[in-house]
């Protein structure tokens, strides 16, 4: 037997929709779409999900939210952005009807809960990509 890591190195475009919610998120705002029965779609869709409709909305939302649901990495990957134990959430933002999942930064695990709020770390020198939010933190938590 012989250890194999496969790896598939690519690159994507992201076309309008996302390349839009990037680029808001390199200027510290987040949009969201609105969808055709008035809900709030974070990160933004192209297409409303029960109608097929092209939604051409964008909502910006807050960066501050709730965590709906959880789970811990007690050991993150080399390359992983926060090198340390953190959570997995799924986040409800303010203002926003649907959940977006991110990293959330606490000292352990018996720092994180369902229904806790988090407000977004924003990275120094944000660019058009998701790591322009570096993680979410609890609210009032400074770091």
């Amino acid at each position: 037997m012989a250890p194999l890591r496969l790896f598939y190195p690519y690159d994507r475009t992201v076309g309008a929709v996302i390349g839009r919610f990037l680029t808001s998120l390199a200027a510290k705002k987040i949009e969201g779409t609105r969808g055709v029965d008035a809900s709030v779609h974070v990160p933004p869709l192209e297409f409303d999900p029960a109608t097929g409709a092209a939604l051409t909305e964008w909502v910006a939302v807050s960066d501050t939210g709730l965590v709906l649901t959880w789970s811990w990495q007690p050991e993150p990957f080399a390359d992983n952005t926060l090198q340390q134990p953190f959570a997995w959430a799924l986040i409800l933002l303010d203002g926003a009807d649907t959940p977006m999942l991110h990293a959330v930064r606490v000292a352990s695990v018996s720092d994180m809960s369902t229904g806790m709020r988090v407000r977004a770390v924003w990275a120094a020198e944000p660019t058009p990509s998701i790591t322009a939010i570096t993680c979410f933190e609890p609210e009032g938590a400074h770091g």
